[in-house]
């Protein structure tokens, strides 16, 4: 039977436990749960919190019969499953540490994946692995002379028998897990999120950020190996005994108007996803001839976060969606990272996507987000950028934003995001060195990110490692890639703009860019119209190349990845060539 959207009977707490394994007990007494769809919109399974709660505590005296010390680690494949949930909870309830694994193999073929897994094994200190059937074998070669005690598929751990002694599941102040961040900028850490901070940042969500009422449902295609695949759509709908419908990230994304049909057939209220996700269902729309109807009233929240915030693509989709009842006020921006469990701001709700306007020269050249005035000056060279405004942080976070010499910024000055609040990470697994670097020892977190304040709320601008300098000037790749983006044959998502070192030791901009077009003329115009552009809009000369469909990198969550683009730029160029807005032949 499906799992209903919430249980009247049972009393609303909104994230207000201790551990995971206490939200699932009390969320286990009502009949909400989670159900699992194909791609084809077909219900596959349907684990009530109930059903999860037993089961969870059956395999955890599985587990426990392999003797393990507490908090050794649990690698988890982690597909959109059933399977998962089981395996996470029973590590919350035998005190062990699940540590979910990225299933993308898109990210450069079968050997860059096992690869990819096996440095996560290692980093992680892996006891035990388990994947979903058709990863085993991925797993069992990425673990090839590891000293992991059993590695298999579901199958492998039910044939365990199940320990006498109780089970003692992990407490307040011991890690609830360790999420793997995406890797967008550098090699993915392993990020240490105990139980009270996770359920600090569950009742934030939950409370402030969601304000979840009764009558509230959940549907999410997000990867369960992602902070806000895991932390927004699998441990908050259950720690505010919620109901969630699955799509798996795959099924999503070959077939994106099933996320609208699952809004559609289950009248959910709370759904999220990164920009690109909302680009994606309009470009199917628009390809799709049979124009299916779509009932999209219900949708209260249409959360986006996770990358930067595009209001363009938001715009397309809420225009797009507005016949099937949307109300593009539905759409709430937030923002967020792992090391902070999830979420740090969140823009009111009800009130949609509210977009600053600021001078981008300004920006560039004395950091200061001065308001955009059109016409001013006479002459309209004045460029202009856009930020969407990401609301004021959660109860509990201290945020500052910083200069370089470490000083307290006022409104509209950009710098470094510093946050510090219960929900932080107590640090990288393995990794001190480099949790040195982002947490200081009375507990304040160096984001990595850029934004400026507006009277009390974040604006988001970008990565600090992604920014490019040219001349003394700070560019935005963002900008650089909004230019592609205008060009009729660039979609969104398809350009990636960095810097690298030149042969005469100057920075010089690139942009690699995904393009179909084949005839060689055209793809020439594409580059020197492009060239053109960034040339008068910037004033910087920039090294275009044009590389084919679905060719650039992406992170395990789906995400552009600058820093793999650049390393894979920098394999194929030969800097003796280097010559801006000129083509390789690809």
């Amino acid at each position: 039977m499906i799992a209903t959207p919430t249980d009247p009977a049972l009393p609303l707490r909104p994230g207000d436990f201790s551990t995971l394994s206490e939200a699932l007990d009390y969320a286990a007494s009502g009949k909400t749960g989670t159900n699992f769809y194909s791609g084809r919109g077909h219900l596959t399974h349907v684990l009530s919190y109930v059903e999860l709660q037993t089961q969870s505590k059956n395999l955890a005296k599985r587990l426990n019969s392999l003797e393990l010390t507490r908090g050794s680690r649990v690698a988890l494949v982690a597909d959109t499953t059933p399977d998962f949930l089981r395996f996470f909870f029973a590590c919350q309830y035998a005190g062990l540490i699940p540590v979910p694994l990225p299933i993308s193999i898109h990210l450069g073929g079968h050997q860059a994946y096992v690869s990819q897994l096996r440095r996560l094994l290692e980093n992680c200190q892996a006891s035990i692995a388990m994947a979903p059937e058709g990863f085993v074998p991925f797993l069992e070669e990425a673990a090839t002379d590891l000293k992991i005690r059993l590695i298999g598929g579901p199958e492998a751990f039910a044939s365990l028998k199940e320990s006498q002694d109780p089970i003692q599941p992990l407490t307040r102040h011991e890690l609830a897990y360790i999420q793997y961040t995406s890797g967008s900028t550098r090699w993915p850490r392993g990020v240490e999120v105990t139980q009270s901070a996770v359920m600090t940042n569950l009742a934030g969500i939950i409370q402030h950020g969601l304000q979840v009422q009764s009558g509230d449902r959940c549907v999410s295609w997000l990867p369960f190996y992602h902070d806000m695949g895991l932390v927004g759509f699998v441990l908050g709908p259950m720690a505010s005994q919620l109901s969630v419908d699955y799509l798996s990230t795959r099924d999503f994304a070959m077939r994106p108007r099933q996320w609208l049909k699952l809004m559609t057939h289950s009248r959910a209220t709370i759904s999220f996803s990164p920009s690109f996700g909302y680009e994606l269902c309009v470009r199917r729309l628009r390809e799709d001839s049979s124009n299916e109807a779509y009932d999209l009233r219900a949708w209260r929240i249409a959360g986006v976060g996770a990358e930067t915030v595009r209001a363009d693509s938001l715009g397309r989709f809420a225009k797009a969606l507005s016949p099937s009842g949307f109300n593009s006020k539905a759409f709430l921006a937030c923002y967020g990272m792992a090391e902070c469990s999830l979420a740090i701001s969140f823009a009111p709700l009800h009130s949609g996507i509210e977009v600053d306007l600021v001078d981008a020269d300004a920006l560039s050249n004395n950091r200061t987000a001065s308001p955009f005035k059109e016409n001013f000056p006479a002459d309209g060279n004045t460029r202009m950028s856009k930020f969407v405004n990401c609301g004021m942080p959660l109860p509990g976070y201290e945020v500052e934003i910083r200069n370089d010499q470490g000083m307290a910024l006022d409104d509209r000055q950009s710098g470094t995001i510093f946050v510090r609040g219960a929900s932080i990470m107590a640090g990288y697994f393995n990794d001190s060195i480099l949790t040195q670097e982002v947490l200081s020892e009375d507990g304040w977190l160096n984001t990595g990110d850029i934004g400026y304040w507006i009277k009390g709320n974040l604006v988001i601008i970008g990565r600090s490692k992604d920014m490019i300098i040219i001349n003394g000037r700070n560019i935005w790749p963002q900008d650089l890639e909004y230019l592609a983006e205008q060009q009729p044959e660039v979609r969104p998502s398809d350009s990636s703009a960095f810097s690298v070192c030149g042969p005469d030791g100057d920075e010089v901009a690139i942009m690699v860019i995904q393009c179909r077009e084949t005839n060689s003329q055209k793809r020439e115009d594409l580059i020197g119209r492009l060239g053109t552009r960034i040339q008068k809009e910037l004033s910087i000369p920039c090294y275009i190349e044009l590389i084919p469909p679905r060719t650039l990198p992406r992170t395990s969550s789906g995400k552009l990845s600058r820093s793999r683009a650049k390393a894979d730029f920098l394999k194929r160029v030969k800097w003796e060539t280097l010559a801006p807005t000129v083509s390789l032949s690809v």
